[in-house]
């Protein structure tokens, strides 16, 4: 048990903040001087350790102390909180369900939460008074780096010897004989001194031992002498069976007796309590039970089924401290010890046959629906349990799904690391046992995959779904439906590699082949659609990508029935993206306007957190759009919120960060703030090749917007050296765009036009000209002669034309440009305003999703 705390604390009534403390143990005895050298320690500076005396010896009480404390001293605290440490996954989500009590909001994964909650901690804002207890933390190397520095305190439980090195420790050792003799006083009215102290010598004053002999003591009326006598040829038995080295005798001997008595009285509760031994050692659900109980036999199923017997049979397991039972929270709780003896006392056969129902039962009481928010409570009553209980280890298809749901509900929660390390060992036992063209391995592979995509490790994600496609495709058939799953990631596998028409042959195949597997109206076949809308709009289609987004939409809106539904308000989003591209700014705008209502709506409902990766996508092309329909404040201000947020739950690299990074800088160079902008669009060139290497279009294209801002510098301070520059880098862009996405895509159109621009600002209008004259016509076959893109480059020609000395030819189009401008977008437009007084106008990147 190790302890972080400085001072004395002042008195408080009841924290603000109290979470998962087990209840407090009415027959706590002694531990005097524990508590008040472990309180000493608390309110001093430095650290201080309870752990087992004895490495491996369990049962002294290590826990019941931790609990006895924080209901001791509750009074000192604001926030007291429980964090199962057996399990890293368990300690680090017990931690991320502390942010939203510390008032931290907006944490989407499981990783930025618990980085939020020790930053809280560490800055004791709000709460300076804190309490924080992990127990049974026997992995120091890894329970470490959870543990809060602070202005408040750190409790651990442990096991492990290792934590001596670590921290300076407080032992806990089997009571002391006046401890054992005041424990038996309280858990047996009536027991003289004579046969408390008999009782005491014969346990080794174990606090675990003494409990269930004082409980059976206690429930049965037996006599000591009657209870040793038993006990003698208890001790016999288990010496006989030279039980391990990790639970004593004395535990052994005591369980025995009491096993035997609930065997007589209820062997109804005698099956439960051998189904718990093969859970985790963490509190059981009786819910979890109840959920699943259609995996047994009769007559136990419908037992367990009727409230009463089960009532009945909880209680008898806590009469002869057999469970730990908590009211409360409806949970019973085996001590692993306890479960170690069970489990060793039945032959292998039954054991192994107990093993497969109580994986039977997780599985049962596991949802299928691994991506609805609504279920992910019946997610975390099995999650304690699916490690301990040796699930990995099972063959059944059944078991397996269990296995691969929690894989994917650990990554749908934000713990992509837990489910990758999950999914890593499950890999491996599997693939041990049936090879790597198992279905079970080839489902885990896919889910492993979107968690290699999800923490931006691009490459792994790519060789492990391509290599696992090519065995699908072999093995499984191109229609099978796990085939056709993977192949939508495989396509963002694609897009992030830069082999945008790639991805859009692969997309095109994988929805004709939905549709005839799903049917048109499945919502698997609505995700194959929404990929495909994103390879149209990146391969420059903006009319096919809307009318397929648009159908999508509409697709979504008539299975769900509700406009509020995050599907659909997510293919809203996406429509209004497409019309931006289109070049309809301002209805671009009010859709998006609306898709934003509805996801605030959704965000106050707790349907989704507000730092969902959707709802900032749908805000940051929200703020996109407000900035191309003239609106620069109010596009700067979303976008400087939308970035704040990007960079506190994401990584720095990623795409979705860079874009929401990019919109920044172009924002804040609308409004004059080139200094600000030039240094943040910097970081986002650096960002896509470090992020989606040197030679993808997103770096390449993100050059435009850099040059641009050095251009409009260079223009302010006369520094035609930064404008050479961006020539230089515009030319090399407009090079290896032409290479990758091919000379008529958007963003090579795009490039070329901006490198027009930095010629005529160095006075090589020919050049300029000759540029303007070749891309004008491309533009006005991709994106249509009236999409604002086409028409700045028309104005642009316009004033190189002018520039020459072709009057005519320049008020030709200049005309024709701005009547279509003006009815596009309208006359106050700042675009169309600029055009007017004869400004060269500016191309921008703003990158598409991947």
């Amino acid at each position: 048990m190790a302890v972080v705390g400085p001072r004395d604390l002042p008195a408080r009534a009841v924290p603000v903040v109290w979470g998962n403390v087990p209840q407090r143990n009415k027959n706590f005895t002694g531990r005097v001087t524990l508590l008040e050298k472990l309180r000493a320690n608390m309110t001093a500076e430095g650290m201080a350790l309870l752990p087992h005396a004895l490495q491996g010896l369990g049962g002294v009480g290590k826990t019941q102390l931790a609990v006895e404390y924080a209901y001791k001293f509750s009074h000192d605290y604001q926030v007291v909180w429980w964090i199962p440490a057996d399990q890293v996954a368990l300690a680090r989500a017990s931690l991320a369900a502390l942010a939203p009590r510390l008032g931290i909001t907006g944490a989407t994964r499981i990783e930025d939460a618990v980085s939020a909650v020790l930053d809280t901690l560490r800055r004791g804002d709000p709460y300076p008074h804190w309490l924080l207890i992990f127990d049974n933390a026997d992995q120091p190397e890894t329970i470490r780096e959870l543990m809060p520095h602070g202005p408040g305190h750190v409790l651990v439980t442990s096991r492990n010897h290792r934590w001596h090195s670590m921290v300076d420790t407080v032992e806990v050792n089997v009571f002391s004989r006046a401890e054992s003799l005041e424990f038996l006083g309280r858990r047996v009215p009536g027991i003289s001194e004579a046969d408390a102290e008999r009782l005491a010598q014969e346990l080794g004053n174990l606090p675990l031992a003494l409990e269930q002999a004082g409980a059976l003591q206690a429930e049965t009326g037996m006599s000591v002498d009657d209870y040793l006598d038993l006990l003698g040829r208890a001790t016999t038995q288990v010496l006989q069976e030279n039980p391990p080295s990790d639970y004593p005798v004395p535990v052994a001997a005591a369980w025995s007796l009491s096993m035997a008595r609930l065997r007589d009285q209820m062997p109804f509760a005698l099956e439960i309590l051998r189904r718990c031994a093969f859970f985790g050692a963490e509190p059981i659900s009786r819910e979890l039970l109840v959920l699943g109980r259609y995996v047994l036999d009769a007559p136990l199923r419908d037992l367990v089924a009727d409230p009463i017997m089960m009532s009945r049979a909880t209680r008898e397991l806590g009469r002869y401290a057999l469970a730990r039972i908590d009211n409360h929270r409806r949970t019973l709780q085996v001590h692993r010890l306890i479960q170690r003896l069970i489990q060793d006392e039945l032959d292998h056969e039954v054991a192994a046959s107990i093993r497969d129902e109580v994986h039977a039962m997780l599985a049962a009481a596991t949802p299928e629906e691994t991506d609805t928010e609504e279920r992910w409570p019946e997610f975390e009553l099995v999650l304690p349990h699916v490690g301990p209980s040796g699930t990995i280890t099972s063959r059944q298809p059944n078991v397996r799904r269990l296995v691969s749901n929690v894989v994917r509900y650990l990554y749908n929660v934000g713990d992509t690391e837990g489910s990758l390390a999950l999914a890593d060992e499950a890999l491996t036992q599997w693939v041990s046992d049936d090879g790597i063209e198992n279905r079970a391995v080839l489902e885990l592979n896919r889910r492993k995959a979107d968690g290699l995509w999800a923490l931006g490790r691009y490459q792994e994600a790519y060789e492990l779904r391509r290599t696992t496609l090519d065995v699908m495709r072999r093995v499984l058939g191109e229609d099978d439906e796990e085939t056709l799953r993977i192949t939508n990631g495989h396509g963002a596998d694609l897009r992030a590699r830069g082999e945008f028409a790639t991805a859009r042959t692969l997309d095109e195949d994988s929805l004709a082949r939905h549709r005839r597997v799903f049917g048109d109206d499945h919502p698997e076949t609505f995700q194959a659609a929404n990929n495909l809308a994103v390879d149209l709009e990146l391969t420059s289609d903006y009319r096919a990508a809307y009318e397929t987004d648009e159908k999508t939409r509409q697709d979504r809106l008539d299975l769900y029935g509700r406009d509020d539904n995050i599907l659909v308000i997510f293919s809203m989003n996406a429509v209004a993206r497409d019309l931006r591209q289109l070049g309809l700014y301002l209805q671009a705008r009010e859709l998006a306007e609306q898709a934003y209502i509805l996801f605030q709506d959704v965000v106050a409902r707790n349907v989704l957190r507000e730092n969902h990766a959707w709802v900032l996508l749908q805000a940051k092309d929200l703020s996109v759009a407000r900035r191309m329909a003239g609106d620069f404040a109010a596009a700067l201000e979303l976008a400087r919120d939308v970035h704040e947020r990007y960079v506190r739950d994401f990584t720095a690299i990623h795409p979705d960060t860079l874009a929401a990074a990019i919109n920044l800088g172009n924002a804040l160079r609308r409004t004059g703030d080139l200094d600000s902008a030039a240094k943040l669009i910097e970081q986002t060139v650096r960002g896509y090749q470090q992020a989606l290497g040197e030679g993808h279009p997103f770096t390449h294209a993100s050059i435009l917007n850099l040059a641009i801002i050095q251009r409009q510098i260079a223009n302010r301070t006369g520094d035609h050296g930064r404008i050479e520059a961006a020539r230089s880098q515009l030319q090399d862009a407009l090079d290896n765009l032409t290479a990758t996405v091919g000379p008529d895509h958007h963003y090579t159109l795009t490039c070329a036009s901006s490198l027009a621009t930095a010629h005529a600002d160095l006075g090589e209008v020919d050049a300029s000209r000759a540029l303007g004259e070749r891309v004008l016509p491309r533009l006005r076959a991709v994106l249509g002669e009236d999409h604002p893109h086409t028409l700045m480059c028309a104005a642009n020609l316009a004033l190189d034309l002018r520039a020459q000395g072709h009057e005519d030819d320049a008020d030709e189009l200049l005309e024709d440009t701005l009547r279509r401008y003006r009815r596009v977008l309208r006359e106050d437009h700042p675009d169309v305003r600029e055009v007017a007084d004869g400004v060269r106008v500016d191309f921008v990147f703003e990158p598409s999703p991947l």
